[in-house]
């Protein structure tokens, strides 16, 4: 049986590795002074995917993707590239061989994981893009930025050039379903495990690339962050130059370096050579563009799990969400790959680890604010938004942490262990349904810029054994049932934090929403048997809170969410022992148990929607 997509346009994916993002059009956020010293500002939820792209391929340019990020932020040595394409080749030969229908999506740079930059000395090489050339001979920074001024095909932009395409979607919360716990027995039977289909609204979402607009902040100083398919990446939207303009770029805690596109942008090859085309429909930086943009002819290079960009560090006016810094010093990138060129959603990243990682060797726009007396303290706190929710209530907040949005009864203070200036954080437990799996002693890298979770291989399948319907597919992806109503926990500072049933069952890997999900957890060669990278899979589902000055990571369970915990694992706990017991007895039992999980059900949703 032949795929829907001809093959060729899969084995395409092989070659690109990372697609190409959707265009979105940024609307400008309302900005809010506070007197309080704390800035807040909207997040857009971003996420960018291809028609051409099978789901499972997309979950395997993810686990790809992740892997490269953790790599770089534990500074091991990247899977080759070679190796990503094989894994990409296996599983697209899977998919011909069960003669699976592909379905089209698109790709975030979220999913890219948009890891930890190198060092600025180092060059572009071919680990920034699997793309195949004729020579893996990498050129040096010098090089590649003489290469790109030099090149006649550059075409220089005139600063607010931005594509068009921005569908609005607020889906109504599903709820998180119930009756966890059916065992792994009734699920490979096939039963009901209790849970909810498959969002439609997610599942819409992710088809058409809808973009949903953040809601405004409910706290001063803060700047909403929008929502773009189904939970990929999370954008906010800032402003630069004389006029300011709006500038949409990626909130990315995993790297922290500041950088948009230059007005001179051209796309550049997985070497650092001009392909000849220019960076596509986006707002750029420069003198054309804004009379208060200084360049001070020093370079700059970062190179992510998904891409890289090249260029000059510059000096130009940035507005954050009011607040305003005049000459602040970033980059504007002269070369981008392609995954941040052409329909990309983003004009740029905006990094928030801490400033000791930047390549361009300068304060964070957080830190900068810190020290121009605008916020009271270097804090970055965040609430990532759930598309099925809603709610669109997404927001960054600077300088300190929007009580509105988290129950202060639950929030936990634990140490930055990471020497490098990333976020990690060490990891108690891990939990199903209340029972731990044994994987205590692990760290967790919290990464904004990683959707899925990462984890070491082993702990990987010892977790998903503990899910019931889970299955492997034997290349680092597992499914579980897009019913699912699992309850997964990790605990941090003595406290557990549960993992939404909804963010386990990541995309159906058909039309089916009540078949299979590719599932929101993966495992990857990540080198520390330890270490996890925790994308927002997780981190949807808690505020957090990084502290610069204090090297501390808080986290906290999100308003609202504590009832809804609590009545859905009470209710999980006694359908489970439901479940057995008609498992060993009778039909009736069961259907105790599917009145249970019914009521339950309405239960999580009230919760949801009063939150």
């Amino acid at each position: 049986m032949q795929l829907t997509l001809p093959f060729a346009v899969l084995l395409a994916t092989i070659v690109a590795l990372y697609s190409a993002p959707s265009e979105v059009e940024a609307a400008p956020m309302k900005q809010i002074r506070a007197p309080n010293g704390r800035i807040t500002m909207p997040l857009k939820r971003v996420v960018n995917r291809r028609t051409d792209v099978h789901p499972q391929v997309l979950l395997q340019q993810k686990i790809n993707h992740a892997q490269r990020r953790y790599a770089r932020l534990t500074g091991r040595a990247e899977p080759e590239p070679a190796e990503l394409k094989r894994a990409l080749q296996k599983r697209v030969d899977s998919l011909e061989k069960r003669g699976i229908q592909a379905r089209g999506l698109r790709m975030g740079h979220a999913a890219a994981g948009m890891s930890s930059p190198t060092s600025s000395a180092d060059t572009v090489s071919n680990k920034a893009s699997s793309s195949s050339s004729s020579s893996d001979t990498a050129l040096t920074l010098g090089e590649i930025i003489s290469a790109i001024t030099g090149s006649s095909n550059a075409k220089a932009g005139n600063g607010n050039a931005k594509a068009n395409k921005k569908g609005k979607g607020k889906g109504a919360a599903a709820g998180a379903g119930a009756a966890a716990g059916a065992g792994a027995a009734a699920a490979a039977a096939g039963a009901d495990l209790g849970g909810q289909p498959f969002s439609e609204t997610d599942f819409q979402a992710a088809q058409d690339d809808t973009v949903s607009t953040a809601s405004d902040p409910t706290a001063d100083n803060s700047l909403g962050l929008d929502i773009e398919a189904n939970d990929v990446t999370y954008l906010g939207t800032v402003q630069m130059g004389t006029p300011p303009q709006d500038f949409t770029v990626i909130m990315d805690t995993g790297s922290a370096d500041f950088w948009v596109g230059s007005e001179n942008c051209v796309t550049i090859s997985a070497q650092g050579q001009s392909t000849g085309q220019d960076c596509g429909q986006h707002t750029f930086l420069g003198s054309n563009g804004s009379s208060s943009f200084v360049d001070t002819q020093k370079q700059f290079q970062v190179t992510y799990g998904s891409g890289a960009v090249v260029g000059d560090i510059v000096q130009d006016d940035l507005t954050m969400a009011g607040l305003s810094i005049k000459g602040h010093t970033l980059g504007v990138a002269l070369g981008e790959t392609i995954q941040f060129s052409g329909d990309a959603n983003a004009d740029g990243l905006m990094g928030l680890a801490q400033g000791t990682l930047s390549n361009e060797g300068v304060p964070t726009p957080p830190e900068a604010l810190a020290k121009a007396g605008l916020i009271d303290s270097t804090v970055v706190s965040v609430k990532l938004a759930r598309l099925d929710d809603g709610n669109n209530d997404g927001e960054i907040t600077f300088g300190g942490l929007d009580d509105t949005k988290f129950d202060a009864n639950s929030l936990v203070t634990v140490k930055n262990v990471n020497t490098q200036g990333f976020w990690e954080a060490d990891m108690d437990d891990i939990s199903v349904d209340g029972t731990s799996v044994g994987l205590q002693g692990r760290t967790a890298i919290l990464d904004t810029g990683t959707t899925l979770i990462i984890a070491p291989q082993s702990d990987a399948d010892t977790l998903m054994a503990a899910i019931p319907g889970a299955k492997s597919d034997g290349q680092g992806g597992y499914t579980v049932p897009c019913t699912t109503n699992v309850s997964v926990a990790m605990s941090f500072g003595g406290t557990n934090f549960a993992i939404d049933s909804r963010d386990l069952a990541f995309l159906p890997v058909s039309n089916d929403l009540s078949g299979d999900c590719t599932a929101g957890v993966s495992a990857g060669q990540i080198g520390g048997a330890t270490e996890w990278l925790v994308g927002d899979v997780f981190l949807k589902n808690v505020y957090a809170s990084f502290d610069t000055d204090n090297n501390q990571i808080q986290l906290a369970n999100l308003a609202g969410a504590s009832a809804a915990a609590s009545s859905g694992s009470a209710a999980a706990t006694a359908t489970a022992a439901a479940t057995d017991s008609a498992a060993a007895t009778d039909s009736a039992a069961a259907a105790t148990a599917t009145a249970t999980a019914a009521a339950t059900t309405k239960t999580k949703a009230a919760a949801t929607a009063s939150a």
